[in-house]
């Protein structure tokens, strides 16, 4: 029986990949109404995310670089939209 699986897309710089990464993890995710990335703050879906850098890295990139990548990711993004209202009642 032919057995297909679900390759990540292709992403061209490492910052891509780590965003890529922390997606799938759940880490992050996009503003509904601006596109923005977020942090979540789950600490699950980061453990997620940093195991798979770390046992996963892309190809001629080390596991340290893949997971500064994702920390750096974390490091960039807000838990709220910069650009959205600030929520009032």
């Amino acid at each position: 029986m032919l057995m297909l699986y679900e390759r990540r897309p292709a992403v061209r710089t490492l910052r891509g990949w780590a965003i890529s990464v922390l997606q799938e993890a759940g880490a992050i995710r996009e503003c509904e109404e601006l596109g923005w990335m977020q942090d979540r703050a789950d600490p699950h879906s980061r453990e997620r995310a940093l195991v798979v850098a770390c046992q996963d890295p892309p190809s001629s990139v080390s596991p340290n670089e893949a997971v500064a990548a994702v920390e750096d990711v974390l490091d960039s993004i807000g838990d709220t939209c910069p650009e959205c209202p600030p929520y009032c009642g």
